[in-house]
C-alpha cells in the first residue's frame, strides 16, 4: 500500500492541476466565447408586428480589446435590430470609446434607449478580485463619486448613433408602428436611482404606449418593484455579470453584486410584486474589469430580445432558444 502521505501529496496535486486548468480556461479562452441568447417575449399588444431588440451590457471596452470590438460589431450588423437597449457599464478605460466606437459602428441609425453604469462615469481601479466572491461591493454615495471618464463624449456618440439617454427619466420611440416607452434610472449600485423622476416622467409621456420598458444598469430589488408598480411590460438589466465566476451547470450565480436572487442573476426570468408579474432579462455583459480578467462557466454576451404579440397561450416568462 501507498503511504498515507503520498497519497495525500497525489491527490493535492490533482486538484492544483485542476485549478490551473480552470484558470487557463477562464482567463485565456472562456473570456472570448462571446455568445448571443435569443429570447422571445410576448408582450405586444394583439396584431402588433414584431420587434427585435438587441441588449447590449457591461463591454467595460478597453481599445486595445479587438476581439470583442469586431464580434460586437458583427452581431449588431448581422442582427440588424429594429431597437437597442444598452445598460451601461460601456467603458473599462480611459481611452476606451475608441474601441466602442469600433463595436458600435454598424449601430448607427437604429433608435435606442440607455443608461448609465458607474464604469460610464469613473475608471475602474485595481482592487482583490477574490473579494467580489464574498459579497457586494459597497455602493458609493454621490459625494465621494469622482469621475474620471468622459461621460459626455460617450453619451454624444451613442445620441448620435440613435439612442435616447433615460437616466431617471423617460421617452419615447416608434419602431414599425410600435409606440414603445422606455423608463429608467442612472446607476442603482451608487444610490444614483431616482425612481420617483423616472416614474413622473414615464407617466407624463401619457397613454398609448405598446409596450413600456423598464431599463436599469444595476437590477436591485427596489428598482425591479418600482418599475413593475409603474407598469412595466419588460425589465432589464445588467451589471451582475452574471456572476462572472460559476460553478458548471448551477442554476444560480456565486454572487450577484447587488440584492437580486441569485437564481435571477443571468437570463431571462421573471419578476413579481404585488401581484404582478413581468418578464426580466438581465444580461451577463460582454466584459470584465481589466483587474479581473476572468470568465467561468459565465460566457460574456449579449442578448436578442424579439418582441411578439400575445397569444392565449403565452406564459409570463416568454420563451428562449441559444
Amino acid at each position: 500500500m501507498r503511504p498515507a502521505g503520498h497519497t495525500a501529496l497525489t491527490a493535492l496535486g490533482a486538484v492544483g492541476a485542476v485549478g490551473v486548468a480552470a484558470g487557463v480556461w477562464g482567463v485565456g479562452i472562456e473570456r472570448y466565447l462571446f455568445t448571443l441568447r435569443r429570447h422571445e417575449l410576448a408582450v405586444l399588444p394583439p396584431g402588433s408586428p414584431s420587434v427585435t431588440v438587441l441588449h447590449l451590457s457591461d463591454a467595460h471596452m478597453a481599445p486595445w480589446q479587438h476581439r470583442k470590438q469586431r464580434w460586437i460589431a458583427d452581431i449588431a450588423d448581422r442582427i440588424q435590430p429594429d431597437l437597442v437597449v444598452n445598460t451601461g457599464d460601456n467603458l473599462g478605460h480611459v481611452d476606451g470609446l475608441r474601441g466602442i466606437r469600433a463595436a458600435f459602428a454598424p449601430l448607427r441609425g437604429v433608435p435606442g434607449f440607455f443608461v448609465h453604469g458607474s464604469n460610464d462615469k469613473v475608471a475602474p481601479s485595481a482592487r482583490n478580485p477574490i473579494k467580489y466572491l464574498f459579497g457586494p461591493s459597497g455602493p458609493q454615495n454621490h459625494e465621494s463619486f469622482t469621475p474620471s471618464l468622459d461621460t459626455d463624449a460617450l453619451d454624444d456618440y451613442l445620441t448620435g448613433l440613435g439612442e435616447t439617454l433615460i437616466d431617471n427619466t423617460a421617452a419615447s420611440i416608434r419602431v414599425g408602428g410600435v409606440r414603445i416607452d422606455g423608463f429608467g434610472v442612472d446607476d442603482a449600485h451608487r444610490d444614483f436611482d431616482d425612481l420617483d423622476a423616472s416614474i413622473d416622467a414615464l407617466r407624463a409621456l401619457g397613454a398609448g404606449a405598446d409596450v413600456r420598458l423598464g431599463v436599469t444598469h444595476a437590477p436591485y430589488r427596489r428598482v425591479l418593484d418600482a418599475f413593475t408598480d409603474a407598469g412595466a411590460d419588460l425589465l432589464i438589466g445588467g451589471h451582475t455579470h452574471g456572476g462572472q465566476v460559476r460553478i458548471p451547470f448551477a442554476k444560480k450565480a456565486l454572487v450577484s453584486n447587488c440584492d437580486i436572487p441569485l437564481e435571477k442573476a443571468r437570463g431571462l426570468s421573471s419578476w413579481t410584486h404585488d401581484g404582478r408579474t413581468v418578464p426580466l432579462n438581465v444580461s451577463a455583459g460582454l466584459g470584465h474589469s481589466i483587474y479581473a480578467p476572468v470568465r467561468f462557466a459565465c460566457r460574456p454576451e449579449a442578448s436578442v430580445l424579439v418582441l411578439r404579440a400575445r397569444r392565449a397561450d403565452d406564459s409570463p416568462e416568454g420563451r428562449s432558444a441559444g
